[in-house]
C-alpha cells in the first residue's frame, strides 16, 4: 500500500531530511533531471561559462552539514551508463564536488557501453531514511521531476534495503571516477578540488 504521490514541494518529503536520525541514502540511475532548478546551471556548464550561484546548492549544503553533526550519514549512488549525458557531466562536475565537500559520500556505478545493468540494482530511484522509510521518485521519459510517493510496503522496502547495499558495494567514491577520467576533474571548480587530484 502506498500514500499516493506527492507533488515536488510537498513539505512532507522535505521533512524526511531533517527527521532522519542516522541514515539517508539515495539511488540515481536517469542519464539526467530537470525540474530541479538546475537549468541555468547546466546551459553554463555547457557553455563553459563560470560556475554561477546555485542557492538551492547551498542549501544542500547546509542540510548535508547539518545531517553530518548529528552522525547522520548522508550516501547516494548513481548509476551512470558511458559515454556520459551532458547532464551527468554536469552533475559529476559541478554538482556532487559541492555535496561531497560538504560530507556527503556520492558514490558513482558505471556501466561501459555495451554492457549489462548492474545486477541486483533496480533501475528505479528512490530515497532511503534510516533502513525503514522509503520515498520513490518519479520523473518523465525525460527526467523531469513530477513527485515523490512514500512506500509502506514492507517488501519494497526490504528490497530498497537490498538495493542500497548492492549499488553500494559494487560503486567506487566520486573522487576515484573523476580521477579515473581527467577529462572530467578538469572541469571541477578549483573550490572544490579535492586534494588527492
Amino acid at each position: 500500500m502506498t500514500a499516493g504521490v506527492l507533488p515536488p514541494t510537498a513539505p512532507a518529503f522535505y521533512e524526511m531530511f531533517e527527521t532522519a536520525r542516522y541514515s539517508i541514502f539515495r539511488l540515481e540511475t536517469l542519464p539526467a533531471y530537470g525540474g530541479s532548478g538546475e537549468g541555468g546551471g547546466l546551459a553554463a556548464f555547457l557553455a563553459g561559462d563560470p560556475r554561477p550561484t546555485h542557492q538551492e546548492m547551498l542549501e544542500w549544503m547546509d542540510l548535508i552539514r547539518a545531517n553530518a553533526r548529528i552522525g547522520c550519514v548522508m550516501r547516494r549512488v548513481h548509476v551512470v551508463e558511458e559515454p556520459l549525458s551532458d547532464y551527468l557531466r554536469f552533475e559529476l562536475c559541478w554538482g556532487y564536488p559541492y555535496s561531497v565537500s560538504a560530507g556527503e559520500d556520492v558514490r558513482i556505478l558505471a556501466v561501459p557501453e555495451g554492457e549489462a545493468w548492474p545486477e541486483d540494482v533496480p533501475h528505479w530511484d528512490f530515497w532511503l531514511y534510516d533502513s525503514h522509510r522509503l520515498i520513490d521518485m518519479h520523473y518523465d521519459r525525460d527526467g523531469d521531476w513530477l513527485g515523490v510517493e512514500p512506500v509502506e510496503a514492507p517488501s519494497r522496502i526490504v528490497a530498497a534495503n537490498r538495493a542500497r547495499d548492492a549499488a553500494l558495494h559494487q560503486s567506487v567514491p566520486w573522487v576515484t571516477y573523476i580521477g579515473d577520467h581527467p577529462e572530467l576533474a578538469g572541469l571541477v571548480p578549483a573550490e572544490v578540488m579535492p586534494r588527492a587530484l
